[in-house]
């Protein structure tokens, strides 16, 4: 059962840190920056800090909520199969050593009976974990495409040849604040999502 507890937290924090990685990957691509001129080329240069974005935008902020919930239900689900599992076991080990089946294939039945739940219970674990993992590749999807289509209607107006994701220090190692677009393409995403809470 702890080896089960264990698996279900570690696939909580890996789905998390997937959405969140591929949500920060997959907007690098064609993320946020702030105006600027880049030398000769007279590009106009902006960068989003996307830790900033997906922490703060409320279509992200829902996403999660959702996720922990659907997590903590399956686990819960999970945790209350094994603790029936287990007890079953226990009370077969204790009539078999008091020898209270009437005979070697009774007992042999209810052993191959609680064999079948244990691997009932380890398919359903795989089938959920599998259906969260699923779930949260398509945020992932949702949350790229609204950032994305919300920056290329913001850049009709703006113009910019090139918005650039920072997420920490792994895409940007400095530019000048001035062109940090990351509140204004906050506040847009913002005031464009209506929660499911708001309508």
């Amino acid at each position: 059962m702890k080896k089960l507890n264990y698996l279900l937290n570690g696939l909580a924090a890996l789905a998390f840190v997937v959405l969140f990685s591929q949500c920060a990957g997959n907007t690098n691509n064609q993320s946020v920056s702030a105006p600027a001129q880049a030398g000769l080329s007279g590009m106009k240069i902006a960068y989003v800090e996307i830790d900033t974005l997906l922490a703060k935008y409320n279509f992200c902020i829902d996403l999660n909520e959702a996720m922990v919930k659907k997590s903590e239900n399956v686990r819960l689900t999970l945790n209350q199969k094994a603790t029936e599992l287990e007890k079953q076991k226990q009370e077969f080990q204790t009539k078999y050593q008091n020898n209270a089946y009437l005979s070697q294939e009774r007992a042999q039945q209810e052993y191959n009976r609680i064999a079948k739940l244990e691997q009932d219970l380890q398919a359903l674990s795989n089938k959920l974990q599998s259906e969260l993992m699923s779930e949260n590749e398509k945020n992932s999807l949702q949350l790229r495409d609204s950032i994305n289509s919300f920056l290329k209607e913001y850049n009709k107006t703006k113009g910019y040849s090139m918005i650039i994701s920072n997420t920490g220090f792994d895409n940007l190692l400095y530019a000048d604040s001035v062109y940090n677009i990351t509140k204004e393409i906050l506040e847009g995403l913002n005031a464009r999502y209506s929660s499911p809470a708001k309508k």
